[in-house]
């Protein structure tokens, strides 16, 4: 069976939740100019350590998401491996966020939360 998406997982903090929530659970904001890349990882695993060891650090809270990406736009992209072959992401330019945003299939999961 071919599948027509591919699961992908954010790990994100509340400020970022935030309007993921304001847009209905269906589109991640834009990128601030000091971030010029989206980088949503392929596994639950990967998404709750970044959650849990820098967000929370970080802002006092971490969040996990799970949502569904068209394979048609994926495709476009290589996984890209950071520091170990378990530790795999896209880099979606942020030019093409809204393009991401448009091959999101259903809606944005909240799966976690960690404080």
């Amino acid at each position: 069976m071919n599948r027509v998406t591919t699961t992908l997982w954010r790990p994100t903090g509340q400020a970022e939740l935030d309007l993921v929530v304001a847009s209905g659970w269906r589109a991640w904001p834009a990128r601030l100019p000091e971030q010029p890349i989206f980088y949503p990882v392929l596994s639950e695993a990967y998404a709750t350590r970044i959650a849990r060891e820098w967000n929370v650090a970080d802002k006092g809270v971490g969040h996990v998401t799970e949502f569904e990406v068209s394979n048609e736009f994926l495709d476009r992209y290589e996984p890209q491996t950071a520091g170990g072959r378990e530790l795999r992401e896209y880099w979606i330019p942020a030019e093409e966020l809204e393009s991401f945003n448009a091959a999101i299939v259903g809606l944005i999961r909240l799966v976690a939360t960690y404080r």
